[in-house]
């Protein structure tokens, strides 16, 4: 682990040094079981690409309704930005329960790495910088097959990109917190997928625009950050429309906050566990 090697050499990280360290001993365990998630960080999305922008978008070819929701844009080309952001959503919140809790509990890596020099903010700042590399990496993935597919507009995806990485680690952060505090999951993570992320996935404009939504579901959209990730994701990626410079704040403005929340949380919530 990262601080008994620390402790061993009698090197003393800084503190980015520690986050950075914290971010190899991830990346250490990933390149050696990498396909252990692979499923769930690239082929599920891509399933969802061929199922939905390539399967049901040959369906609705040539609809004049689908063409008026999608500003005439391609079906697949349109939803694309939208599923690299609910991909990173679903990986970052998958990502922060069970490992989360493993880290703790059952593996106990976490109290391994603070045994050494690394503190334990940044062990959680370790965690979520690794989830944003982590997003990355499968986004850009996403991406090229997609492009492969004709589902590309221009280089406005790689944009697409960066805004997914962020809106799931807007989504990662608060719930990295929350998992902190539990002693065992019980029904707490499943209901974090069941009564959050599922819903977000459904009703955040990633498979049609939240104007066909009824008009009662319409104002608890903006709560979700999927949507705002999305709607900037898919002007990044068509290259335009752009929403407002307004708006356009607002959808940063609202992830960033979350993610400033959830990271001041994280750590406080990791230190005072660490730390008994």
């Amino acid at each position: 682990m990262a601080g008994e090697a620390d402790r061993a050499t009698g090197r003393v990280p800084g503190p980015w040094g520690g986050v950075a360290l914290v971010v190899e001993n991830h990346w250490e365990w990933y390149r050696r079981n990498w396909r252990a998630t692979a499923v769930s960080t690239v082929v599920q999305p891509l399933l969802f690409v061929l199922a939905f922008g390539v399967g049901f978008g040959a369906l609705v070819r040539g609809s004049g309704q689908v063409a008026a929701a999608t500003g005439g844009v391609d079906y697949l080309v349109w939803i694309a930005p939208g599923l690299l952001a609910m991909s990173a959503v679903q990986t970052g919140a998958f990502d922060s329960t069970y490992p989360v809790l493993s880290g703790f509990k059952w593996q106990r890596t976490y109290t391994a790495m603070t045994a050494g020099p690394i503190t334990p903010g940044q062990v959680a700042l370790g965690h979520l910088g690794w989830l944003a590399v982590k997003t990355a990496g499968a986004g850009l993935v996403c991406a090229a097959v997609i492009a492969l597919l004709g589902g590309v507009a221009g280089p406005g995806i790689l944009l697409a990109v960066l805004v997914s990485v962020l809106t799931g680690a807007a989504v990662a952060a608060p719930i990295t917190a929350y998992s902190a505090t539990l002693e065992t999951e019980g029904a707490s993570f499943p209901a974090i997928f069941r009564f959050v992320v599922i819903p977000m996935t459904l009703f955040s404009g990633t498979f049609f625009p939240v104007d066909r939504l009824p008009e009662l579901v319409r104002p608890l959209v903006g709560v979700s950050p999927l949507w705002h990730g999305t709607e900037l994701a898919r002007a990044a990626a068509l290259g335009g429309p752009w929403p407002p410079w307004p708006a356009v704040l607002g959808h940063v403005a609202y992830l960033l906050a979350l993610l400033g929340v959830g990271t001041v949380l994280a750590v406080r919530t990791f230190t005072r566990r660490l730390a008994r």
